[in-house]
């Protein structure tokens, strides 16, 4: 068994590795960025190493360090987690030709299984359906257009190198077609190094199911059964579960079946995932399920088939990365119950989801019987706007699917994060939606009805009640009215904004200067009335600020151009995330203070638009 491991990862994932080697007697070994020098996964483990910058290209993403690092401090394997280099080739190669243990599959794996377009073939000559579509060399905008009108619109174009919902468009009309691969190339270009992209039959009823695989330097390989990832924003996944509902035995096993000959295609050793896109118009149907892709690594979810099947699939990674063999036959692998996870992410889903940073002064989970946290962060830490905003992943299991999914509801209602926002609300009212309840999701649900589900929630009458009675003094007397019960009411602040709130208690002897509401996942402040104007936002003045610090990476328009209301204006790369900044009105640009390539503040005037006289 491996005796010493370096994590090339942070956050929760460089956790959750810890405390799986940690329980095996594995000497643990972190690495930090100047952003994360006082980071839970730096605490935890037994040494940590300095490799750079905050900027993950100048850290996390530089092999060469964290090579050297492992050197240093003696540690034999390095595991890569997720994200960052978990499926570059060359990486991999490279810790192996430094002497060390790679904890993941063969080079020659990633490679077969890093480009969309290369393993859909290789998958199609394995037997494995494969969704139609364009995959060839010729990148010309008119030849893909071409290609995508043979196929017919809607059709996806996705970055060959591309993964977790990065370098991905939906077109639904040829007219958006010139534009959104413009995007999808730069996007893809800038996370991955490569614009190549191919284009897919986009399915109008899309469930994604995966599969999760495993495979052993002596040629075994099993699966541990599928994973439903259907709820997704924007393709990123947001509620995860497993197994899948709807799927019966018939079709679970020919699904694992071609999941186990995808693996076995490519030699597979260690933990991998193959993806497929279902068309759930009909229930699902084998012949109607189709490979999209493999993750050559360990998934954000995997802690909903851990729950299903008992195993510790980190201890797997790290027992075959040993050269031991699979802990478990096919035979003796099974499903219990039912598992869910949500992605907690510190992002304002009212703000159209923008990422949320800052300290997390308060930072509190709520647990039950069933559940499961797994988090990088603890309160007191500080969100960076350097990584991806996901903050904790809370995971419930029960014996049917609505038990784990209730379970997973009331952990999230019992959660408090603040000043930091989160989604929490949002998935309350995602795991409560009819078409979820019923397990009838598909990936544009959130599409259809994400609005209603990311409105900001406002705090229950009797909260903001009980609340206000710590802010009121003790003297003040109820109002009266002649024949109707005494009542008073007063105006507070609550996260800034006027409140009129009725108080029903007597108020406190010693009355605070601000309490915080935590009700449903929220947490609010509230705070007596003050007339000093430092509410609000900005008036309607057309000032583009920009919502968070970032990278300026395209600027549509330039000062005198007339625009319209919702014309895109900017585009600024944060959080591993492309957001537009649009024009809020008809007018003129104004001012213009964002070129491409710069890195600004948050709240920098990036533009200004002039209301055109009515």
């Amino acid at each position: 068994m491996i005796q010493s491991l370096l994590i090339a990862n942070r956050g929760e994932i460089a956790c959750r590795v810890i405390r799986t080697a940690r329980r095996l007697g594995i000497r643990t070994v972190a690495v930090y960025s100047d952003a994360d020098a006082q980071a839970l996964h730096v605490q935890m483990a037994d040494e940590a190493v300095h490799i750079g910058p905050a900027p993950a290209r100048e850290s996390y993403l530089v092999g060469e360090k964290i090579i050297a690092a492992a050197k240093a401090t003696g540690a034999e394997a390095i595991h890569p987690g997720y994200g960052f280099l978990s499926e570059n080739a060359e990486f991999a190669q490279a810790v192996a030709d430094a002497g060390l243990v790679w904890v993941g599959p063969k080079p020659s794996s990633i490679t077969a299984m890093g480009l969309k377009d290369a393993a859909k073939k290789l998958m199609a000559a394995a037997g494995v359906p494969v969704t139609p579509g364009y995959m060839g060399e010729n990148q010309d905008p008119a030849v893909l257009a071409e290609e995508a009108g043979k196929i017919g619109y809607p059709v996806l174009i996705k970055a060959v190198a591309g993964g977790g919902g990065k370098g991905m468009r939906l077109v639904e009309k040829p007219e958006d077609f010139a534009d959104m691969l413009a995007s999808c190339q730069r996007e893809a270009a800038s996370s991955f190094g490569n614009a190549h992209v191919l284009i897919e039959k986009y399915i109008l009823s899309p469930r994604h199911i995966e599969v999760q695989v495993f495979g052993d330097s002596h040629g075994n390989v099993v699966h541990l059964f599928e994973r439903d990832c259907s709820l997704q924003r924007r393709h990123q996944k947001v509620i995860e579960e497993a197994p899948a509902p709807g799927m019966d035995a018939a079709t679970r096993a020919e699904l694992c079946a071609a999941a186990v000959r995808a693996a076995k295609a490519v030699d597979y050793v260690g933990a991998g995932t193959i993806e497929f896109i279902a068309d759930g118009s009909e229930g699902l149907r084998a012949d109607r399920i189709w490979f999209m892709e493999m993750n050559t690594r360990l998934q954000v979810e995997h802690p909903v088939t851990e729950e299903i099947t008992g195993v510790d699939l980190v201890e797997w990674q790290l027992r075959v990365a040993s050269g031991e063999p699979i802990p478990l036959a096919q035979d003796e692998l099974w499903i219990d119950g039912w598992a869910m996870e949500a992605r907690l992410y510190a992002e304002d889903p009212a703000k159209g989801f923008l990422p949320s940073i800052g300290t997390l002064e308060v930072f509190d989970l709520g647990e039950t019987e069933g559940g499961r946290i797994d988090t990088g962060v603890y309160e007191g830490a500080e969100v960076s706007p350097f990584y991806d905003p996901m903050i904790a992943k809370l995971i419930a299991h029960g014996e049917t699917r609505d038990e784990a999914r209730e379970r997973l509801s009331d952990m999230i209602e019992d959660s408090a994060v603040w000043p930091v926002k989160t989604n929490a609300a949002f998935l309350i009212q995602a795991l409560a939606h009819p078409d979820f309840a019923a397990g009838t999701v598909d990936t544009g649900l959130i599409g259809r009805d994400g609005e209603a589900m990311a409105a900001e929630p406002q705090p229950s009458a009797e909260a903001l009640s009980d609340a206000a009675d710590s802010l009121v003094p003790l003297a003040e007397s109820f109002g009266f009215r002649l024949n109707a019960p005494a009542r008073r009411t007063a105006h507070f602040l609550l996260d800034g904004e006027p409140v009129e709130v009725e108080l029903t208690g007597e108020g406190s002897e010693e009355p605070v200067t601000g309490v915080l509401i935590a009700e449903g996942g929220m947490v609010w402040e509230l705070t007596p009335f003050r007339k000093d104007g430092s509410h609000g936002g900005h008036g309607g003045d057309g000032a583009i600020l920009a919502p968070m610090p970032g990278k300026v990476i395209a600027v549509e328009v330039a000062a005198g151009d007339a625009v319209t209301k919702g014309q895109k204006l900017l585009t600024l790369e944060a959080m591993k995330m492309e957001h537009t900044l649009t024009a809020p009105f008809d007018g003129t640009v104004a001012e213009l203070n964002a070129t491409a390539g710069a890195q600004v503040r948050v709240d920098a005037l990036l533009a200004r638009i002039e209301a055109n006289e009515e």
